[in-house]
């Protein structure tokens, strides 16, 4: 047996106890991608495991999370920081390996995997962002940017609507420095592939621009490598290689459905090691480990050399060093300039505000980078001047992700972990359902990431009840480390950027189409609080009006007709979980707990509980409205002012 054949047997059997010592995990791809995924590491994959952050590594990303045993056990031996124990504590509580790949939580992995075909999005967005490096850095001679994108996905991944979007996105974008190694083994939880899926995926993946390698023998080492060779020669379009293996090879239930999640008992995995003359327990020999390494000395002396040629470029080319270093310099942001810029658009739909924002933003940005879902004139979610990214044109800053929700927010998250970049998506609110898979992901990986979401309310009026978002706004909140931001003019906007870019959290915008009224008194400063005091009467007021947004105004000219009677206080309320986190006394003071409280939104929210007093109301939409012009709608649905007073004056009067 060579040693190569060697190593592969102790990967198998290692992985193969990791799942049996846990009485948990997937046994069936973990087998049957063993010798594909230890060729791409052993002669392909380009890292240094000693700076897993080295900027010119390859980028590899496991869609198939469930595969996570094999990838800890990959990563033990090439020298990361996973030990043998910790695979050992393989699916414990709080360990280093988790069920699925997480992000920041082992070593080496680039994002948190789990929900199938977010990491085919992800691997298009992290060959985005190679390309736009790639671009606007390397010379001749210097290829300071240069490296290859990885994608390990199964059948499932490829059935799943996000990454079919995400494909198509790259093959019309040329990205040819994207990879997918595709397990194809024929067989899913439910059975045989066929009983749901019967594509040729070869003929589809041509169809949209893709280069298509297969190999048939997907369990042969030699056979695997170098259709990976080939597949780097790429140089005008995205690979797909497809490995024909076998699921869960080796074992009695090889071939079929029922080992996907299976584990060895202890018989059955003394037996499965002996094929493979294995007779140790969590080793590896030390030839096996002398193999790994020299792969790990040839990933650190390519770092070593590209070292070497940086600074050879800084003496060359000082004005591009200097610009190579300033894409990544997370210098201060001047916030208070963009909105002094943009104070004259004041009175503007917060969509319209948001675009020249964006402008502001991106001058002093040149990491800034972002699209719309088809919806660019509509979201005005674009920079001016700044220039279309596709396949010939590397340099612009906006991207056409076509009517492609789904993919859209799993791709910026790619583009997001690349490196330092700034991101955003758009598209209409009522759509932002179609992307809460990638926007709940890239909650847990605390990427900051601005999503505009407009037509916000049903102000958008005559395009009817499916447009008109009412619980759309409570699903984006009801996301656990996620940030609304529901701004009432350019100041409150402005804010939602800084408490994005400084906290290194997302952000979803909730804008208006609609243009809203100037309002006096607003503030960016105050804004960074969540919720201030927009209209103080009294600090002991009878009535405390909340409003977000477009409803600021209502809030306002309620408190008008109130306060003949009764002292009334108004407060914005931007973001509800901004002002979660502020300390006791200042929310008290905001919301003074003997006060009646109304909270006005043109949502069917309830979130606002969460932070209201105890004597506190919500005037919200409760069911779905006409057709119509968005002003009529609105009123139709009580957001007026004389309902509104009488809405308020009813809960005076029941109290007393």
């Amino acid at each position: 047996m060579n040693i190569t054949q060697k190593s592969i047997n102790y990967l198998k059997a290692i992985s193969a106890e990791t799942i049996s010592n846990a009485k948990s995990g997937h046994l069936g791809v973990t087998l049957g991608a063993s010798s594909m995924l230890f060729a791409f590491f052993k002669d392909h994959y380009n890292f240094d495991a000693s700076d897993t952050d080295f900027l010119n590594r390859d980028r590899f990303i496991l869609s198939a999370g469930h595969a996570s045993a094999l990838y800890y056990t990959l990563l033990s031996m090439f020298g990361f920081d996973v030990s043998l124990q910790d695979l050992k504590e393989f699916r414990t509580y709080k360990s280093k390996t988790p069920g699925h790949p997480e992000y920041r939580v082992t070593d080496g992995v680039e994002v948190s995997t789990g929900p199938l075909g977010q990491g085919v999005a992800n691997a298009v967005g992290m060959a985005i962002a190679e390309t736009v490096m790639e671009e606007r850095f390397n010379t001749v001679g210097f290829d300071i940017i240069n490296h290859h994108t990885y994608c390990f996905c199964g059948d499932g991944d490829l059935m799943e609507g996000v990454a079919q979007e995400a494909v198509s996105l790259a093959g019309a974008l040329k990205l040819n420095k994207l990879i997918l190694l595709y397990d194809s083994n024929n067989v899913t939880i439910d059975g045989p592939l066929n009983i749901a899926n019967r594509d040729n995926v070869a003929k589809k993946f041509r169809a949209i621009g893709w280069n298509v390698i297969t190999v048939q023998n997907g369990n042969s080492y030699n056979s695997c490598t170098r259709a990976i060779s080939m597949a780097k020669k790429s140089k005008t379009k995205p690979t797909i290689i497809i490995f024909k293996t076998t699921i869960g090879i080796g074992t009695e239930k090889e071939g079929t459905s029922s080992v996907h999640g299976a584990y060895l008992n202890q018989t059955e995995l003394a037996a499965f090691k002996e094929k493979l003359k294995v007779k140790e327990s969590f080793y590896i020999p030390s030839d096996v480990r002398d193999l790994c390494m020299a792969t790990v000395r040839r990933g650190k002396l390519n770092h070593e050399k590209w070292n070497q040629n940086l600074a050879m470029y800084s003496s060359t080319h000082p004005e591009l060093y200097k610009s190579f270093l300033a894409f990544f310099d997370k210098k201060k942001i001047n916030y208070e300039r963009i909105v002094k810029n943009i104070s004259k658009y004041d009175g503007l739909s917060t969509r319209k505000i948001n675009h020249y924002a964006i402008a502001e933003l991106a001058y002093q940005c040149p990491q800034l980078i972002g699209g719309t879902a088809d919806v660019a004139p509509s979201s005005m979610a674009y920079i001016d001047n700044a220039g279309n990214f596709s396949s010939g044109y590397k340099r612009g800053k906006n991207i056409h992700f076509g009517v492609r929700e789904h993919a859209m927010g799993a791709v910026v998250n790619g583009i997001a972990l690349y490196e330092d970049f700034i991101t955003f998506d758009s598209t209409f609110m009522a759509f932002s359902n179609y992307m809460l898979p990638a926007l709940r992901m890239r909650a847990m990986m605390k990427l900051p990431v601005m999503s505009f979401f407009t037509h916000d309310s049903v102000m958008v009026g005559q395009d009817g009840p499916s447009h008109q978002p009412i619980e759309q706004v409570g699903q984006l909140r009801a996301i656990i480390g996620n940030t609304v931001f529901r701004p009432c003019d350019y100041k409150e906007l402005v804010a939602g950027y800084q408490y994005c870019l400084k906290t290194s959290k997302p952000v979803v915008f909730s804008l208006t189409r609609q243009d809203i009224k100037h309002i006096d008194d607003t503030s960016f400063e105050m804004a960074l609080n969540g919720a201030y005091i927009l209209k103080e009467n009294s600090q002991k007021p009878d009535i405390v009006l909340v409003a977000s947004g477009s409803e600021v105004p209502l809030a306002l000219n309620c408190a008008k007709e109130l306060e003949k009677k009764y002292s009334v206080n108004v407060v914005s309320m931007p973001s509800i979980e901004v002002f979660e986190e502020q300390i006791t006394s200042y929310k008290q003071k905001v919301l003074p707990k003997d006060a009646l409280t109304i909270y006005i939104e043109l949502s069917n929210d309830t979130k606002a509980l969460k932070v209201l007093p105890r004597n506190c109301y919500l005037y919200g939409v409760s069911s779905y409205q006409y057709s119509g012009n968005g002003e009529i709608v609105a009123e139709k649905a009580g957001f007026n002012v004389k309902a509104l007073t009488k809405f308020v004056e009813n809960k005076i009067k029941q109290q007393n």
